[in-house]
């Protein structure tokens, strides 16, 4: 039950971290759609299963960085004045 109340709890971050993770998540994308697409050119079929484990741990990679984005808020910005 803890378990469940921890996942579902949002945090925040900043928007430069959340930046560095949407870019990260797009090179991955970009990477797995690579990847995949090099498939046709392989004979091996241990290449082409070892190449295909790949791509699956790109897009799992990326979606859990989704996921991530997901839960979390904007941090706001700290006030230029001191209260």
């Amino acid at each position: 039950m803890a378990t469940q109340c921890a996942t579902q709890e949002a945090f925040e971050i900043s928007p430069r971290f959340r930046k560095t993770i949407e870019e990260r998540i797009e090179r991955l994308e970009r990477d797995a759609n690579f990847d995949e697409a090099q498939l046709d050119h392989l004979d091996d079929i241990d290449h082409i299963r070892r190449q295909m484990r790949l791509v699956a741990a790109e897009r799992a990679d990326a979606l859990r960085l989704r996921l991530f984005l997901d839960r979390a808020k904007p941090r706001l910005p700290r006030p230029l004045i001191a209260l």
